[in-house]
C-alpha cells in the first residue's frame, strides 16, 4: 500500500484546480487581471520581456532569436503564470517558448503537413471532407503553440500570408448544399469582438443546409478571461454550436479555465478537447489520465488525441506512434469511456484524420471474431451464418 501513495499524491496534485494569479505580475490589480483586453496588451512577445520573468536556457534564448521569420512568440500573462521559471523542461514552457531545435531541418517535415492549401476551392476555405469545411477566419492567436500545424501562415511573420476571400467563401458555401458543418478556425476566432464573430456566425446560420457551426479555439485555455457573459449570451443564440478547445496538460486547467468552460456549458455550448501528443509534455499515461479526468470535471469531453503533425521544426516534440497506442491502452478499461479520446493521425499531405487504435481483434474468420480485452483475455464473438434458422 505504501508504495502507491506517491503516485496517488501526484495524481491528486495534477487534478487539483488552482489559480496562479497574479503570479509574475504581483503589482497588478485583480480588476485588470480579469480584463481580457489587459491580458492581450500585456502579452510576452520579446526576449527582453521573457527574461524579466524566467531563467532561459541557451536553447530557448537561441530559439527566440531565430523565431522571428517563422512563428512569432506571444504568451498571455495568464498562461505565462503556469511556466516554471527555472525548469526548461517544464511542459508548459515546451509548448510556447521557442527552442533552437525549431531551426533544424528534417526532410520528412512539411510546410503544410495537412495539405490544406491544395484543398481550397477559394482562399481561406478548406473543403477536404464531403460534408464539412474548415473556414480560416484569422491568422492571429492569443498565444502561439510551437508545434502549430499552420505556422506557415499564423502570426504574420512568415513568408506566406493567410488570404481569406470572404465573399467568395460565403458564396461557395451557399452554392454547395452538401456542406452541413462549418468549422471556424485560423488563428483563433474568439479573438474577434462579439459583434464581428456574430456577423460571421449569423451569416452561416442563415444558410439553410448548414446544420451547425463549430469553433476551434485555444482561447479558453490561453485567455479564459475572454469567456464573458456577453460572449456566451451571443453564442447561445446560434445552437447547435460546438467549441473544440485545445488542452495538452492538466496544469493548464486552472480555476479560471474551469469557470470559463462552465459558463459555456451553462449556455448550452458543447465543448470537446483536442490534445496533441508531445514529447516532454504529455507522452505518458499518467499525465493523460489526469488530463482527461480533469476535462470531464470541467464538463468538456476528451475528443481527439493527435499525433503531432510533420510541421517544420517540430521533431523535438514528436513522439512515436507506439507511445500513443500505449497511452490509449493505458486508458481503455482503466477509466470511463467518456474520458478516452480518439487517437488520430492527420494523413500527411492531406489524407484527413485517420483513427489509430490498439489491436483488439486477434482473428476474423467467416465463423467468428476472436477479440482481446484490456486485460489481454480472449473472447469469441460468433458471426451470423447464412444457414441459421431465422425466428
Amino acid at each position: 500500500m505504501q508504495t502507491s501513495k506517491p503516485a496517488e499524491n501526484k495524481y491528486q496534485n495534477m487534478i487539483t484546480f488552482q489559480s496562479h494569479a497574479p503570479g509574475y505580475w504581483p503589482t497588478e490589480s485583480m480588476e485588470k487581471w480579469d480584463d481580457y483586453k489587459w491580458q492581450l496588451r500585456n502579452r510576452i512577445n520579446s526576449l527582453a520581456d521573457l527574461e524579466k520573468h524566467i531563467n532561459l536556457s541557451h536553447e530557448e534564448r537561441t530559439g527566440i532569436i531565430l523565431s522571428g521569420n517563422r512563428l512569432a512568440m506571444s504568451i498571455t500573462p495568464h498562461f505565462m503564470n503556469l511556466v516554471d521559471k527555472d525548469d526548461p523542461n517544464c511542459p508548459i514552457r515546451r509548448q510556447i517558448i521557442p527552442r533552437m531545435e525549431e531551426s533544424l531541418e528534417d526532410p520528412q517535415e512539411m510546410e503544410d503537413p495537412c495539405g490544406e492549401d491544395s484543398h481550397m476551392p477559394v482562399p481561406g476555405l478548406v473543403h477536404r471532407y464531403p460534408d464539412r469545411v474548415l473556414f480560416l477566419v484569422t491568422d492571429r492567436c492569443a498565444s502561439y503553440c510551437r508545434y502549430c500545424t499552420r505556422s506557415r501562415v499564423v502570426s504574420g511573420v512568415g513568408e506566406q500570408q493567410l488570404e481569406t476571400q470572404w465573399e467568395a467563401a460565403f458564396e461557395y458555401l451557399e452554392k454547395t448544399p452538401a456542406i452541413r458543418d462549418v468549422l471556424l478556425s485560423g488563428g483563433d476566432p474568439l479573438l474577434f469582438s462579439d459583434a464581428k464573430l456574430e456577423k460571421i456566425i449569423s451569416r452561416l446560420h442563415a444558410i439553410p443546409h448548414i446544420q451547425f457551426v463549430r469553433i476551434g479555439s485555444r482561447i479558453p485555455i490561453f485567455l479564459p478571461q475572454r469567456i464573458t457573459d456577453s460572449l456566451c449570451n451571443m453564442l447561445k443564440k446560434y445552437h447547435p454550436l460546438f467549441i473544440s478547445i485545445h488542452t495538452n496538460h492538466p496544469k493548464e486547467l486552472t480555476t479560471e479555465v474551469k469557470a470559463g468552460l462552465e459558463k459555456l456549458a451553462n449556455a448550452g455550448i458543447m465543448t470537446g478537447n483536442q490534445s496533441v501528443l508531445l514529447k516532454g509534455v504529455n507522452n505518458n499515461t499518467e499525465t493523460q489520465k489526469a488530463l482527461v479526468h480533469k476535462l470531464l470535471m470541467c464538463r468538456t469531453r476528451p475528443y481527439y488525441l493527435y499525433q503531432c503533425d510533420l510541421i517544420k521544426g517540430s521533431s523535438h516534440l514528436r513522439t512515436s506512434v507506439a507511445e500513443g497506442i500505449k497511452i490509449i491502452e493505458g486508458l481503455r478499461g482503466h477509466t470511463s469511456g467518456y474520458a478516452i479520446p480518439q487517437y488520430v493521425i492527420d494523413g500527411p499531405g492531406g489524407g484527413g484524420k485517420i483513427p489509430i487504435n490498439p489491436d483488439y481483434i486477434k482473428e476474423i474468420t467467416p465463423e467468428k471474431v476472436t477479440l482481446r480485452n484490456y486485460e489481454g483475455k480472449e473472447f469469441i464473438y460468433p458471426e451470423p451464418q447464412a444457414n441459421q434458422v431465422q425466428t
